[in-house]
């Protein structure tokens, strides 16, 4: 043990005096926290339950709604695109600077940004295939292939609102958010058709993308910003789900006539700018915290595998679950999450599911690069600065 501590601390310093000075280490920590949070969300609220040769999908929020502020905890969308709006601005400032037109831009962020999807869609293809030809379940198979390209829709938004950087960088976020409240507006007061909502797929995370400008254009920089972002979005939250019935759940729950995310709701972008709001205010402490070697190396290693851990810990769940069908039912695992016995049983799975996510982590993490040999002869991007062409962003 004594080997092993010295050793990670040896590495931990390596990474430490490799990181430019003047990298800010809270863009890095609030992108973790994001990932960690999707993650264990997901985790922790989406069951496949075992229903004679069918898994359907299933959430302890159905049957325990009021569980819902675990949600409040790990629904972290809105920081991604807080990060996300604040990295892009300023590497396409960057890239003018240095005279690199758009369109080489674009190319670079967006293929870091797809190239790990071609892995996920291959393998993918190959197990629907395979799961049909071999009879299983139509439903089943709908269902994992539902749950394992669900991580998809947030990637073809970031994408688009990462191409339209030149044109928002300057735009104040009152104006998407705007167009969020009239949109729900027009569906739950006036009964507008649902596919209206769908405007707000755009405009409800343009809101933290902007701010995330903001950030980048030093507009951020003092506390009263996010003490007003947290108290003002915490405040108009709390009213939306008390009193005009927006749900208190701030992830999607099966069978709910309202989702909050899918498409999003004003009471989600509220949500998520009380989020940015505490995010700005934690970003102090996080560059203390990052001061801390191990710490420090922590982030940078779950940075550095972002795009995999987004992608593929709905697989690492979903394989986890049906390699130990033919051992079920298993509590917490294949069985309908309808109480606290679950909840309590769920809990050690999250530690095989990691499990699960570092074998394709191992399996597929060099596609965050483009994959192939050449990468291995690329050193690590993870301490290097913040650039628009050689950046290590993860961009979820």
């Amino acid at each position: 043990m004594t080997r092993l501590t010295a050793a990670a601390r040896g590495t931990a310093a390596r990474i430490d005096a490799a990181t430019p000075a003047h990298r800010d280490r809270a863009v890095d920590a609030l992108r973790a926290f994001a990932v960690a949070g999707v993650v264990l969300g997901h985790w922790l609220v989406t069951a496949l339950v075992a229903d004679g040769r069918t898994l359907r999908a299933a959430s302890p929020l159905q049957h325990l709604p009021w569980l819902a502020p675990v949600s409040w905890a790990f629904q972290t969308l809105a920081v991604f695109f807080l990060v996300g709006g604040h990295v892009a601005t300023r590497s396409y400032a960057s890239a003018r600077e240095r005279g690199v037109p758009y369109r080489r831009w674009l190319h670079a962020r967006l293929a870091r940004l797809f190239g790990p999807v071609v892995a996920v869609l291959g393998l993918w293809t190959v197990v629907t295939l395979t799961l049909l030809l071999s009879d299983a379940e139509y439903a089943t198979v709908r269902t994992l292939v539902k749950l394992a390209l669900s991580p998809m829709w947030f990637l073809l938004v970031f994408a688009a609102l990462t191409a339209t950087t030149p044109l928002v960088a300057r735009l104040h976020p009152l104006w998407p958010l705007a167009v969020v409240l009239h949109v729900d507006v027009l569906r739950f007061g006036f009964g507008a058709p649902d596919g209206l909502g769908w405007l707000n797929l755009a405009a409800g995370w343009l809101v933290p993308y902007t701010f995330g400008a903001a950030w980048t254009r030093g507009e951020l920089e003092s506390r009263r910003p996010g003490w007003v972002l947290l108290g003002g979005g915490t405040a108009a939250t709390a009213a939306l789900v008390a009193w005009a019935g927006y749900p208190a759940a701030m992830v999607g729950v099966p069978g709910a006539e309202v989702s909050n995310l899918n498409p999003p709701t004003l009471a989600a972008v509220t949500f998520g700018l009380a989020q940015c709001g505490l995010a700005l205010l934690l970003r102090d402490r996080l560059r203390r915290a990052m001061r801390r070697p191990l710490a420090w190396a922590a982030v940078a290693l779950v940075n550095l595998s972002a795009m995999t851990v987004f992608l593929w810990h709905q697989t690492a769940l979903m394989a986890t679950t049906a390699a130990l069908l033919p051992a079920g039912p298993l509590p917490g695992l294949h069985t309908v999450p309808d109480g606290l016995g679950w909840a309590a049983a769920r809990l050690p799975w999250l530690i095989v599911f990691a499990l699960a996510l570092a074998v394709c982590g191992a399996a597929f993490r060099t596609w965050e690069q483009g994959g192939g040999r050449r990468r291995r002869t690329r050193p690590s991007r993870v301490v290097r600065a913040h650039r628009p062409m050689t950046e290590r962003t993860p961009h979820v």
